[in-house]
């Protein structure tokens, strides 16, 4: 099952690094619209790191579903805690971008 699949894939991404749903999707053999509904459904934020997902223009987004609603806010606050940087709702992807 390619959710489960994803999911997993969450765990491989290193602390202080991201990934987005295109590169989630190439490596799952999915769509990134997929990625995303997979990380929409996520039941176990703390299992399975959604928050770790971003677009490919580094733009922070897409957290509504993610940890039972909670804001982008919210999703700021943990990737700044896994040091990531965060200027003007965006990360510098070169720097901080994990692929698989």
């Amino acid at each position: 099952m390619k959710s489960i699949k994803v999911l997993e894939m969450l765990n491989k991404i290193p602390k202080g690094r991201v990934t987005t749903y295109g590169e989630l999707a190439r490596a799952a053999k999915t769509s990134p619209r997929a990625v995303g509904q997979i990380m929409r459904h996520n039941k176990w934020p703390d299992k399975y790191p959604c928050y770790k997902v971003v677009s490919s223009s580094g733009k922070i987004h897409g957290y509504a579903g993610c940890l039972s609603g909670k804001s982008i806010r919210t999703k700021e606050k943990l990737l700044k805690k896994d040091g990531i940087a965060i200027k003007n709702g965006r990360i510098v992807m070169q720097r901080y971008v994990h692929r698989f």
